[in-house]
Protein backbone atom coordinates (compact mmCIF):
# COMPACT_ATOMS: atom_id res chain seq x y z
CA UNK A 1 0.00 0.00 0.00
CA UNK A 2 1.43 3.60 -0.95
CA UNK A 3 1.87 5.64 1.73
CA UNK A 4 0.63 9.70 0.85
CA UNK A 5 3.17 12.26 2.48
CA UNK A 6 0.77 14.64 4.64
CA UNK A 7 -2.34 13.49 3.14
CA UNK A 8 -1.18 15.77 -0.03
CA UNK A 9 -1.96 15.79 -3.19
CA UNK A 10 -1.49 17.69 -6.66
CA UNK A 11 -4.61 19.21 -9.00
CA UNK A 12 -4.14 21.05 -12.19
CA UNK A 13 -6.57 23.97 -12.00
CA UNK A 14 -5.30 25.80 -14.99
CA UNK A 15 -3.60 24.84 -18.16
CA UNK A 16 -3.21 22.45 -20.63
CA UNK A 17 -3.00 19.61 -18.01
CA UNK A 18 -6.27 20.91 -16.75
CA UNK A 19 -7.99 18.15 -14.55
CA UNK A 20 -5.03 16.24 -13.72
CA UNK A 21 -4.80 15.02 -10.30
CA UNK A 22 -2.69 12.50 -7.46
CA UNK A 23 -1.21 11.88 -4.28
CA UNK A 24 1.79 13.14 -2.75
CA UNK A 25 3.41 9.65 -1.66
CA UNK A 26 5.95 9.58 1.02
CA UNK A 27 9.75 9.86 0.95
CA UNK A 28 9.48 9.77 -3.13
CA UNK A 29 10.98 12.73 -5.32
CA UNK A 30 9.21 14.27 -8.32
CA UNK A 31 10.86 16.40 -10.87
CA UNK A 32 8.91 18.47 -13.19
CA UNK A 33 10.17 19.25 -16.60
CA UNK A 34 9.99 18.89 -20.67
CA UNK A 35 12.19 16.16 -20.41
CA UNK A 36 10.83 13.23 -21.30
CA UNK A 37 12.51 10.70 -19.31
CA UNK A 38 10.91 12.98 -15.86
CA UNK A 39 8.05 11.97 -13.41
CA UNK A 40 6.14 14.82 -14.60
CA UNK A 41 6.46 15.91 -18.16
CA UNK A 42 4.96 19.15 -19.06
CA UNK A 43 5.36 19.78 -22.91
CA UNK A 44 5.17 23.41 -22.96
CA UNK A 45 7.61 26.00 -24.55
CA UNK A 46 7.88 28.24 -21.23
CA UNK A 47 8.74 24.89 -18.74
CA UNK A 48 13.08 24.01 -18.68
CA UNK A 49 13.84 20.28 -19.57
CA UNK A 50 14.71 19.68 -15.83
CA UNK A 51 12.56 22.73 -14.24
CA UNK A 52 11.39 21.85 -10.64
CA UNK A 53 11.36 19.06 -8.09
CA UNK A 54 8.52 18.43 -5.28
CA UNK A 55 9.65 15.90 -2.33
CA UNK A 56 8.55 14.46 0.47
CA UNK A 57 10.32 13.38 3.43
CA UNK A 58 9.46 13.28 7.25
CA UNK A 59 5.77 14.20 6.43
CA UNK A 60 6.79 17.11 5.09
CA UNK A 61 6.58 18.42 1.38
CA UNK A 62 9.02 21.11 -0.16
CA UNK A 63 9.43 22.63 -4.02
CA UNK A 64 13.05 23.48 -5.04
CA UNK A 65 13.43 25.07 -8.59
CA UNK A 66 16.74 23.67 -10.56
CA UNK A 67 17.61 26.73 -12.07
CA UNK A 68 14.68 26.95 -14.75
CA UNK A 69 14.40 29.63 -17.73
CA UNK A 70 11.70 31.30 -16.17
CA UNK A 71 11.10 30.68 -12.89
CA UNK A 72 9.16 28.62 -10.27
CA UNK A 73 6.58 30.42 -8.23
CA UNK A 74 4.20 29.76 -5.00
CA UNK A 75 1.48 32.13 -4.34
CA UNK A 76 2.48 34.62 -6.98
CA UNK A 77 6.38 34.65 -5.55
CA UNK A 78 9.43 33.47 -7.07
CA UNK A 79 11.30 30.65 -4.90
CA UNK A 80 14.19 28.97 -5.08
CA UNK A 81 12.80 26.39 -2.35
CA UNK A 82 9.60 26.34 -0.41
CA UNK A 83 7.59 24.41 1.69
CA UNK A 84 4.45 23.56 0.41
CA UNK A 85 0.97 23.42 2.32
CA UNK A 86 -2.65 22.88 1.60
CA UNK A 87 -4.02 25.47 -0.34
CA UNK A 88 -0.50 26.58 -1.88
CA UNK A 89 -0.79 26.91 -5.89
CA UNK A 90 2.22 26.78 -8.11
CA UNK A 91 2.90 28.08 -11.03
CA UNK A 92 5.47 26.69 -13.70
CA UNK A 93 4.70 27.64 -17.48
CA UNK A 94 1.41 27.72 -17.69
CA UNK A 95 0.36 25.32 -15.28
CA UNK A 96 -1.26 25.97 -12.13
CA UNK A 97 -1.20 23.32 -9.47
CA UNK A 98 -2.99 23.15 -5.93
CA UNK A 99 -1.60 21.57 -3.37
CA UNK A 100 -4.85 20.11 -2.23
CA UNK A 101 -5.75 17.57 0.47
CA UNK A 102 -6.39 14.06 -0.44
CA UNK A 103 -9.59 13.14 0.99
CA UNK A 104 -10.39 16.12 -1.60
CA UNK A 105 -8.27 13.84 -4.61
CA UNK A 106 -10.78 11.56 -6.62
CA UNK A 107 -7.08 9.65 -7.04
CA UNK A 108 -7.04 6.28 -4.85
CA UNK A 109 -3.56 6.64 -3.19
CA UNK A 110 -3.47 3.10 -2.05
CA UNK A 111 -3.25 1.68 -5.55
CA UNK A 112 -1.61 4.86 -7.01
CA UNK A 113 2.03 4.06 -7.99
CA UNK A 114 4.53 7.30 -8.99
CA UNK A 115 5.03 5.99 -12.42
CA UNK A 116 1.46 6.77 -13.19
CA UNK A 117 1.70 10.05 -13.03
CA UNK A 118 3.09 10.61 -16.82
CA UNK A 119 0.70 8.80 -18.31
CA UNK A 120 -2.27 10.65 -16.18
CA UNK A 121 -1.34 13.93 -18.02
CA UNK A 122 -0.86 12.29 -21.24
CA UNK A 123 -4.12 11.16 -21.01
CA UNK A 124 -5.44 15.05 -19.69
CA UNK A 125 -3.76 16.91 -22.41
CA UNK A 126 -4.67 14.56 -25.45
CA UNK A 127 -8.61 15.24 -23.49
CA UNK A 128 -7.87 19.22 -23.33
CA UNK A 129 -9.55 21.30 -26.60
CA UNK A 130 -6.83 24.65 -25.94
CA UNK A 131 -3.25 24.83 -24.59
CA UNK A 132 -3.81 28.18 -23.50
CA UNK A 133 -4.03 28.75 -19.70
CA UNK A 134 -7.50 28.75 -18.40
CA UNK A 135 -9.78 27.91 -15.57
CA UNK A 136 -12.25 29.00 -12.88
CA UNK A 137 -12.17 32.24 -10.63
CA UNK A 138 -13.50 30.03 -7.51
CA UNK A 139 -10.36 27.96 -7.94
CA UNK A 140 -8.24 30.51 -9.19
CA UNK A 141 -9.41 34.24 -7.29
CA UNK A 142 -8.42 37.14 -9.22
CA UNK A 143 -6.35 38.92 -7.32
CA UNK A 144 -4.17 35.66 -6.91
CA UNK A 145 -3.87 35.48 -11.02
CA UNK A 146 -3.04 38.73 -11.45
CA UNK A 147 -0.33 38.74 -8.74
CA UNK A 148 1.22 35.43 -10.60
CA UNK A 149 1.05 37.12 -13.77
CA UNK A 150 2.51 40.05 -12.27
CA UNK A 151 5.15 38.52 -10.47
CA UNK A 152 6.27 36.12 -13.62
CA UNK A 153 5.76 38.90 -16.06
CA UNK A 154 3.17 37.51 -18.26
CA UNK A 155 1.84 39.33 -21.28
CA UNK A 156 -1.84 38.43 -22.53
CA UNK A 157 -5.08 39.47 -22.28
CA UNK A 158 -7.09 37.93 -19.64
CA UNK A 159 -10.44 37.07 -20.40
CA UNK A 160 -12.75 36.83 -17.43
CA UNK A 161 -16.76 35.57 -18.67
CA UNK A 162 -19.61 35.27 -15.48
CA UNK A 163 -22.56 36.26 -14.17
CA UNK A 164 -21.48 39.80 -13.35
CA UNK A 165 -20.29 40.22 -17.32
CA UNK A 166 -17.64 39.42 -19.62
CA UNK A 167 -14.74 41.43 -18.89
CA UNK A 168 -10.81 41.69 -20.42
CA UNK A 169 -7.74 42.46 -18.36
CA UNK A 170 -4.63 43.58 -20.01
CA UNK A 171 -1.09 43.02 -19.09
CA UNK A 172 1.87 43.27 -20.86
CA UNK A 173 4.91 41.93 -19.04
CA UNK A 174 3.08 41.39 -16.21
CA UNK A 175 1.95 45.23 -15.98
CA UNK A 176 -1.72 45.73 -16.02
CA UNK A 177 -2.41 48.32 -17.89
CA UNK A 178 -6.12 48.40 -18.96
CA UNK A 179 -9.44 46.74 -18.30
CA UNK A 180 -12.60 46.76 -19.61
CA UNK A 181 -16.07 45.25 -18.66
CA UNK A 182 -18.64 44.05 -21.74
CA UNK A 183 -16.48 46.82 -24.04
CA UNK A 184 -18.01 49.60 -21.74
CA UNK A 185 -14.95 51.47 -21.82
CA UNK A 186 -16.51 55.08 -20.39
CA UNK A 187 -16.81 52.62 -17.03
CA UNK A 188 -12.62 53.47 -17.19
CA UNK A 189 -10.12 50.81 -16.78
CA UNK A 190 -9.73 51.16 -12.79
CA UNK A 191 -12.95 50.92 -11.82
CA UNK A 192 -13.52 48.34 -14.53
CA UNK A 193 -10.61 46.37 -12.77
CA UNK A 194 -11.24 46.66 -9.21
CA UNK A 195 -15.16 45.47 -9.35
CA UNK A 196 -13.48 42.15 -11.36
CA UNK A 197 -11.41 41.55 -8.38
CA UNK A 198 -14.84 41.22 -6.83
CA UNK A 199 -16.20 38.93 -8.66
CA UNK A 200 -16.12 34.80 -6.81
CA UNK A 201 -17.73 33.15 -10.20
CA UNK A 202 -16.28 32.98 -13.70
CA UNK A 203 -14.04 31.05 -16.05
CA UNK A 204 -10.90 32.92 -16.94
CA UNK A 205 -8.94 32.32 -20.22
CA UNK A 206 -5.30 33.95 -21.01
CA UNK A 207 -5.16 35.25 -24.87
CA UNK A 208 -2.52 36.47 -26.64
CA UNK A 209 -1.36 39.55 -26.14
CA UNK A 210 -3.40 42.71 -28.10
CA UNK A 211 -2.02 45.22 -30.26
CA UNK A 212 -4.97 47.28 -29.42
CA UNK A 213 -4.29 51.02 -28.51
CA UNK A 214 -6.14 52.65 -25.42
CA UNK A 215 -6.37 56.38 -25.33
CA UNK A 216 -5.89 56.02 -21.39
CA UNK A 217 -3.22 53.31 -19.29
CA UNK A 218 -2.93 52.68 -16.09
CA UNK A 219 0.27 53.74 -14.49
CA UNK A 220 0.27 52.28 -11.39
CA UNK A 221 1.85 48.79 -10.64
CA UNK A 222 0.03 45.66 -10.97
CA UNK A 223 0.65 45.05 -6.83
CA UNK A 224 -0.55 48.47 -6.24
CA UNK A 225 -3.63 48.04 -8.45
CA UNK A 226 -4.71 44.42 -6.89
CA UNK A 227 -4.14 46.39 -3.29
CA UNK A 228 -6.83 49.29 -4.12
CA UNK A 229 -9.04 46.35 -5.18
CA UNK A 230 -8.41 44.64 -2.21
CA UNK A 231 -9.36 47.74 0.05
CA UNK A 232 -12.59 48.79 -2.29
CA UNK A 233 -13.37 44.70 -1.80
CA UNK A 234 -12.77 44.68 1.95
CA UNK A 235 -14.94 48.64 2.12
CA UNK A 236 -18.10 47.01 -0.10
CA UNK A 237 -18.25 43.63 2.27
CA UNK A 238 -19.28 46.27 4.89
CA UNK A 239 -22.38 47.58 3.10
CA UNK A 240 -23.13 45.10 0.85
CA UNK A 241 -26.53 44.05 2.80
CA UNK A 242 -27.67 47.43 2.91
CA UNK A 243 -26.98 48.37 -0.53
CA UNK A 244 -29.81 47.69 -3.32
CA UNK A 245 -29.06 45.22 -5.66
CA UNK A 246 -27.41 45.89 -9.61
CA UNK A 247 -31.03 45.87 -11.17
CA UNK A 248 -33.05 47.40 -8.40
CA UNK A 249 -34.46 50.51 -10.26
CA UNK A 250 -34.45 53.75 -7.98
CA UNK A 251 -36.40 57.27 -8.51
CA UNK A 252 -35.94 60.67 -7.02
CA UNK A 253 -38.39 60.93 -4.01
CA UNK A 254 -41.44 63.49 -5.13
CA UNK A 255 -42.34 65.58 -3.70
CA UNK A 256 -38.88 66.07 -2.57
CA UNK A 257 -39.40 67.38 0.79
CA UNK A 258 -35.43 66.95 2.03
CA UNK A 259 -32.90 69.90 1.65
CA UNK A 260 -30.66 69.95 -0.93
CA UNK A 261 -28.25 72.32 0.69
CA UNK A 262 -27.40 69.71 2.70
CA UNK A 263 -26.07 67.43 0.36
CA UNK A 264 -22.55 67.21 -0.89
CA UNK A 265 -21.47 68.46 -4.36
CA UNK A 266 -20.87 64.35 -5.18
CA UNK A 267 -24.11 63.25 -3.48
CA UNK A 268 -25.68 65.52 -5.95
CA UNK A 269 -24.15 64.15 -8.86
CA UNK A 270 -25.19 61.18 -7.31
CA UNK A 271 -29.12 62.25 -6.80
CA UNK A 272 -28.79 63.60 -10.70
CA UNK A 273 -27.51 60.38 -12.19
CA UNK A 274 -30.81 58.51 -10.25
CA UNK A 275 -33.27 60.89 -11.73
CA UNK A 276 -31.57 60.42 -14.88
CA UNK A 277 -30.97 56.56 -15.58
CA UNK A 278 -33.18 55.43 -12.49
CA UNK A 279 -31.30 52.08 -12.15
CA UNK A 280 -28.58 51.38 -9.71
CA UNK A 281 -26.10 49.53 -12.19
CA UNK A 282 -26.25 52.77 -14.17
CA UNK A 283 -25.72 54.64 -11.87
CA UNK A 284 -22.49 53.02 -10.55
CA UNK A 285 -21.31 52.96 -14.05
CA UNK A 286 -21.76 56.66 -14.94
CA UNK A 287 -20.57 57.92 -11.39
CA UNK A 288 -17.16 59.37 -11.50
CA UNK A 289 -16.45 57.62 -8.21
CA UNK A 290 -15.82 54.07 -7.06
CA UNK A 291 -18.34 51.38 -6.45
CA UNK A 292 -17.93 51.69 -2.91
CA UNK A 293 -18.12 55.91 -3.22
CA UNK A 294 -20.97 55.46 -5.30
CA UNK A 295 -22.75 53.28 -3.06
CA UNK A 296 -22.03 54.97 -0.25
CA UNK A 297 -23.69 58.31 -1.53
CA UNK A 298 -26.69 55.98 -2.45
CA UNK A 299 -27.16 54.96 0.84
CA UNK A 300 -27.39 58.02 2.52
CA UNK A 301 -29.68 59.26 -0.32
CA UNK A 302 -31.96 56.55 0.49
CA UNK A 303 -32.08 56.72 4.08
CA UNK A 304 -32.95 60.77 3.92
CA UNK A 305 -35.71 59.96 1.92
CA UNK A 306 -34.21 62.09 -1.36
CA UNK A 307 -34.08 58.62 -3.50
CA UNK A 308 -36.58 55.53 -3.46
CA UNK A 309 -35.93 52.02 -4.75
CA UNK A 310 -39.01 50.89 -6.54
Amino acid sequence: MAEVASGLALRFISGKYQGGEFPLLANKELVIGRSSDLDMVLMEDMVSRKHAKISTAAGMVSIMDLGSTNGTFVNGEKIKKHRLKEGDRVLIGTSIIKVISQSESSVDASTFDIAQVKSILQDVAQQQQSATMQGTIREVPLPDLLQLFGTSKKSGVLAVNGPHGNGRIYLRNGKLYYAVIDENHDLGPMKAVCRMLTWADGDFEMLAPSDEEFLLELEDSTEAIIMEGLRQLDELSRIKNDVPAAEQSLTVAMPLNAPLSELTKEQLDVLQLVYNHGLTAEVLNRSPGTDYETYTHMLYLLQHDYVRAI
